[in-house]
């Protein structure tokens, strides 16, 4: 039985997608969000497809009225169905790579932008709520370049690194009132995103942890729904690493 609505941001491919599928699984009505309208549609009719509740709002995450936007809509189907929205994944992410000397400040821009205040002024529309109810969970996706220095990842590594830390911030924030938030941060994975811009180079880097192998968006869903459900009830301000060891070489 559905007793709770996530909305996962960036959810029409890659992690976000694998995400928005895994919580639909586990019972939970999902919230679609992204740029891409026919994706949305496509995930969505997945979802139901398989039995699970979804629905799909577009949005351009890029600033605090377009954060402000979405939670409002997603509380709204929330609340329609008669659920709380206790679950928020933050995972829409613009990607940069390259050198500094170079780097445009529209680029910049846009990184910061969708990378670090749409999330902040999400969880400021919506953990507020959370809070009052007297529960809930945030799950942040980050990266393996937010705690290592990957050259050309500069720009992007700076936007998790922040976020990061904003997880800490928030699990203190709002930790007493029964508000959970952590982040995933996952290693090399088998996205569109990534395997665009990386190419042979994602299964380089992959070839540098232990397990040596480049992870499938599902192996980081796993992970983003076991924080999101109640098995994880005593865990807030982890930065989660899904990287295959990478970070302990």
């Amino acid at each position: 039985m559905v007793t709770k609505t996530a909305l996962v941001t960036g959810s029409t491919s890659g992690i976000g997608r694998a995400t928005a599928l895994r919580l639909a699984r586990d019972g939970v009505r999902v919230v679609v969000s992204g740029r891409d309208a026919e994706r949305g549609r496509e995930v969505v009719e997945k979802i139901r497809a398989e039995g699970g509740k979804a629905q799909f709002v577009a949005a351009d995450l890029h600033d605090e009225r377009s954060a402000a936007e979405l939670a409002a809509r997603a509380t709204e189907i929330a609340e329609s169905a008669g659920e709380p929205l206790g679950i928020l994944v933050n995972n829409a992410a613009t990607g940069a790579g390259g050198p500094t000397a170079g780097t445009e400040e529209s680029i910049f821009d846009a990184v910061l932008a969708t990378n670090l205040k749409a999330p902040f002024y999400l969880v400021a529309n919506l953990a507020p709520a959370m809070a009052a109810r007297g529960s809930g969970t945030i799950i942040n996706v980050s990266t393996l370049a937010a705690a290592r220095a990957l050259p050309g990842l500069s720009v992007y590594g700076a936007s998790k690194a922040a976020l990061d830390l904003l997880t800490k911030s928030w699990a203190a924030e709002f930790g007493p009132d029964g508000v959970r938030v952590n982040s995933v941060s996952p290693g090399p994975t088998r996205t569109p995103g990534a395997e665009a811009g990386l190419g042979e180079a994602l299964k380089q880097l992959a070839a540098q942890a232990p397990l040596g192998f480049v992870a499938d968006p599902e192996d980081i869903a796993a992970a983003i729904a076991f924080l999101a459900s109640d098995e994880a009830r005593f865990i807030t301000g982890t930065i989660m690493d899904v990287n295959g060891g990478r970070t302990v070489v």
